[in-house]
């Protein structure tokens, strides 16, 4: 008997999940997971970017952790989430060791390599935090859709990778809680005003870390309009089979 549920913080919607592994150029493996839909192509992919490791973050981190299992299912997307160089979870631990934002570089270009191999689609970076930064910094000149950034902090991201974004091809689009703790919505503003092309989604009362369902319903919602149109808005029930 079908039953509709409420789509709340542990639930994990049907998907096919695949425990991965890439090389990086400079030899070290790094450990994830791809989440596919379970009956059709995907029409896009969402290559997850963790908060900064050294305080937590990883392929894990909750609002990630909640795109890959409801994303496939709801919204037809690709999740390739994996841990950057030193980074532990319960998939494993990744070689190597923190690099501060600069060998991580070699991450991401590795994690993309991998989403080609798999033919996945039309590639958006989706960074949270430390992960805005990666994206900022080596994904203007990348084979991707866009970038979304959530929570940005703009603390390794400098001027001057701001300006690759300017009268860039790609999207890109960050949504700034208005409680964060380290960039809030009017600097914000100004800080990225040099991007005209770049849609700045201030969220009241939201905070850097997303908590609460209210916050990442919206945070997801928001990834699906960009990349997915069609599939705009999400549910909040669920009809199972």
């Amino acid at each position: 008997m079908s039953e509709l549920i409420p789509i709340r913080s542990g639930l994990e919607l049907p998907a096919i999940r695949e425990e991965i592994s890439f090389i990086t150029e400079d030899g070290l493996t790094l450990l994830g997971e791809l989440a596919l839909p379970l009956n059709h192509s995907p029409v896009a992919t969402l290559l997850t970017l963790h908060p900064l490791p050294t305080h937590g973050g990883f392929m894990d981190s909750h609002i990630l952790r909640k795109a890959a299992n409801r994303l496939p299912e709801l919204a037809n997307l690709a999740v390739l989430r994996f841990n950057t160089r030193g980074t532990e979870s319960p998939r494993g631990k990744s070689d190597g060791s923190f690099g501060e934002g600069v060998t991580e570089r070699l991450d991401l270009e590795a994690a993309l390599e991998f989403a080609k191999s798999r033919n996945l689609p039309n590639i958006w970076l989706v960074g949270w935090s430390f992960g805005t930064e990666l994206a900022l910094m080596y994904g203007h000149d990348k084979e991707i859709q866009g970038a979304i950034l959530l929570s940005p902090p703009l603390h390794r991201a400098t001027e001057n990778h701001l300006d690759n974004w300017v009268d860039n091809s790609r999207s890109i689009a960050a949504l700034v809680p208005e409680l964060d703790d380290y960039l809030k919505p009017v600097e914000a503003t100004e800080r990225f005003s040099r991007i005209k092309h770049l849609e700045l989604i201030a969220v009241d009362g939201a905070k850097h870390l997303w908590v609460g369902e209210q916050a990442t319903y919206r945070v997801l919602n928001e990834i699906v309009r960009l990349v997915n149109p069609a599939a705009y808005p999400l549910p909040e029930f669920y009809q199972t089979s």
